[in-house]
């Protein structure tokens, strides 16, 4: 099986990030990098999602450092969605998108932030992929407990089904 940035991410967040920071010194990286790549990751999938998760910091800190710009969206906008983001994402999950987005779970900001970081990926996905990155998001998001709890229990009850 090839495996590829996404199954790091998930392995990661799944194991290591959710009971600790999300900011590792040069020496715990090292040690990251040597367990990854005794369980089978490729070196250079271990390398993209460290730096996914770099940049996912990054943007948290942008974002308090920009906190008095907040993104104002007009709530009869429509998202439009790229041709590189239909090509990334599968219509289900932008279906699973507008889902949450319409029903408050996530913010038009944060809807940007996933997407932004879905396409640094420049992975096709699939849904059970997309609820996994979600969740990374929203975990380090800081005013996004609820939605982050709420897509906790969606990625780990299988019997949850996001459409009743």
């Amino acid at each position: 099986m090839k495996q590829n940035v996404v199954d790091v991410l998930m392995y990661l967040f799944e194991n290591i990030i959710a009971g600790e920071s999300m900011v590792y010194p040069d020496s715990e990286h090292e040690h990251m990098f040597d367990r990854l790549e005794d369980l089978g990751f490729p070196p250079n999938e271990i390398i993209s999602a460290f730096d996914w998760l770099e940049d996912l910091a990054e943007i948290h800190s942008e974002k308090l450092d920009d906190s008095s710009e907040e993104l104002v969206v007009n709530t009869q906008s429509v998202r439009v969605y790229s041709a590189l983001e239909k090509f990334i994402l599968e219509p289900e999950c932008i279906s699973f998108l507008m889902h949450l987005e319409q029903n408050q779970v996530i913010s038009p900001a944060s809807r940007e932030i996933i997407l932004d970081r879905v396409t640094a990926l420049d992975v096709e996905l699939g849904l059970e992929q997309l609820k996994w990155i979600v969740m990374i998001v929203l975990y380090s998001q800081p005013s996004e407990e609820t939605a982050y709890a709420w897509m906790e229990n969606m990625v780990f009850d299988d019997n949850l089904s996001y459409m009743q």
